[in-house]
């Protein structure tokens, strides 16, 4: 895993797995289970949108960091790294 701030987050999140659902907001997603993650990155997919086309700067800066973190719950949740994705970017860009 790299130093970026992705991974990093993502490795904390990995960590809440199993954890007291009282005390971290993400435990709390991974027991509500699969299904309120990926709502919850529906929904700030969502506002990213709307402040995409119409929001002030700033909220779409918040706004993206709130669908990049959930995003990395899901990925999380079933399993797939960081790693995983920017392998599958790599090819991409080629």
């Amino acid at each position: 895993m790299s130093d970026h701030t992705l991974d990093q987050l993502y490795a904390v999140i990995a960590s809440r797995k199993g954890g007291d659902p009282d005390a971290s907001y993400t435990a709390k997603l991974f027991e509500r289970g699969l299904h309120k993650v990926a709502q919850k990155v529906g929904e700030e997919a969502v506002e990213v949108v709307i402040d995409g086309v119409d929001g002030p700067e700033d909220r779409l800066v918040s706004e993206s960091a709130d669908l990049l973190y959930h995003l990395l719950v899901l990925w999380a949740a079933r399993d797939v790294t960081p790693d995983q994705v920017w392998a599958e970017l790599a090819k991409r860009a080629k």
